[in-house]
């Protein structure tokens, strides 16, 4: 999800967001009748443009961008000022974003930073982590799962993922060592991972869980909103997350003394009354941090997208199911095991091809039928990157590789074999939260033609 041109597909015209709301009511009143004109569809020579329903999933915040937003915006500007903290106006977009977001979630306190990757450095030193520490790491998820570890001093370890795209628990129950700090739990491509063992298993053995959230941002499990279940929850508002202003991230944590060492961290390692209001007295010293304050820009857009949160993710859950529903009796097409169908929210449908040679030739068949489908995207194969396997940092004696401990590990494809495996067997089907029942059909329609004659 953080590739652009994964979230693209072939097709003949990019309708205009106007051309498009007064396109959609004629397409979805029409949806009765597509059955049979689905089939037809099919059955055509694929490479006629004007065959097939124009498919294209989009980035999901900026098609629900309206008047909210711009005056937002607005406001901002006509008050001069853009900083959270002070100006000639009286600035409080962020503020009150962090306040409805961690109503939102369910967490006691949210901070708003400047990306997905600056709310995970918040977080791993919130917990106070460094080198000599570890740290259990997906390995297949996005790189800043892995800087913030490094960037830290500390020691990546990864963990294989499973059929639910996600940390696998019994793996994360075998890397663990009594050096391990923290675990760094994903909630990748839209769908939570199996957080309840994970927990279990962290808290026999004190160690810490940091939920990311970036991908999966109103997800939830077992009716608990992701990033609440941990003891940090992170995520991120860049342009191909649900919620956007382009670039933004947040933290939420229900732990005062986390959450001032974040507040801390984020803005030079000192704390403001507002932080302190929130939590309480102070429970932590200065310490050297960073700079990763919001904007009153960013807040104000985010704080018009917040409300339409639970639209996004609905409409993306109804079109998700939708396609589940008609290709269920399809066996290994449902190929993603879901640990709470519930909270997923519906980003892609997946399938499960058994092995390399029909995962690609299935990709190749839904494509030329104009589907957008793909290998798994928008994260990374940790440990089979050149610069992961050659544990390359900003300064050759940084401590992450320097102690015994990380002079010994090895990367590469031999460290994370059941991931590999997984990567190679998935299909991923992208889901709009625009899509009509008319591409809804035709999706359903062709995979079911390309999977009885691929697998």
């Amino acid at each position: 999800m953080n590739t652009p041109q994964h979230n693209r597909v072939l097709q003949h015209h990019h309708p205009s967001r106007r051309e498009f709301l007064a396109t959609s009511g004629a397409a979805l009143s029409a949806a009765s009748a597509v059955g049979l004109a689905t089939r037809a569809l099919l059955a055509a020579d694929a490479s006629k443009p004007d065959d097939v329903p124009n498919i294209d999933p989009g980035f999901v915040g900026p098609q629900f961008f309206d008047k909210h937003e711009e005056q937002a915006l607005l406001e901002v500007l006509e008050s001069g000022s853009p900083f959270r903290y002070w100006g000639p106006g009286r600035p409080l977009k962020v503020q009150r974003f962090e306040e409805n977001f961690a109503s939102y979630i369910g967490a006691r306190f949210a901070l708003a930073v400047t990306s997905g990757t600056a709310a995970l450095d918040c977080a791993i030193a919130a917990l106070g982590i460094g080198p000599g520490d570890e740290v259990i790491v997906p390995a297949y998820t996005w790189w800043s799962d892995y800087t913030c570890v490094v960037h830290a001093g500390a020691l990546p370890v990864f963990a294989d993922i499973d059929r639910t795209l996600n940390l696998d628990p019994n793996d994360f129950q075998r890397r663990l060592t009594p050096r391990t700090k923290a675990v760094i739990a994903v909630h990748l491509l839209g769908g939570p991972c199996d957080i309840e063992p994970i927990i279990n298993i962290a808290r026999s053995r004190k160690v810490a869980v940091v939920e990311d959230c970036a991908q999966c941002v109103g997800g939830s499990y077992r009716g608990k909103k992701l990033g609440s279940i941990g003891d940090i929850g992170i995520y991120s508002f860049q342009i191909n997350k649900m919620i956007t202003s382009g670039e933004g991230g947040a933290l939420v944590t229900s732990d005062p003394l986390l959450y001032e060492r974040a507040a801390r961290f984020h803005d030079m390692g000192t704390v403001r009354q507002l932080f302190l209001d929130r939590a309480g007295p102070t429970r932590a010293q200065t310490f050297a941090g960073e700079n990763f304050r919001m904007n009153e820009f960013t807040g104000a857009v985010l704080g018009a997208q917040l409300p339409k949160l639970d639209t996004m993710v609905a409409n993306m859950r109804r079109n998700a199911q939708t396609i589940l529903d008609a290709i269920k009796s399809i066996p290994g097409a449902a190929g993603r095991q879901q640990p709470d169908p519930a909270g997923d929210i519906g980003y892609a449908v997946y399938l499960d091809m058994k092995n390399k040679a029909p995962r690609d030739r299935c990709i190749q068949e839904l494509r030329n039928r104009k589907i957008p489908a793909s290998t798994l995207t928008g994260s990374v194969l940790l440990p089979l990157e050149e610069s992961v396997i050659n544990k390359r940092t900003r300064h050759p004696d940084w401590p992450s590789f320097t102690s015994p401990q990380g002079k010994a590990i090895r990367y590469g494809p031999e460290s994370c074999p059941q991931t590999l495996d997984v990567f190679n067997r998935f299909v991923q089907v992208r889901i709009g939260a625009r899509y009509t029942q008319r591409i809804n059909d035709y999706i359903a329609a062709a995979i079911r033609e390309v999977y009885a004659a691929v697998a």
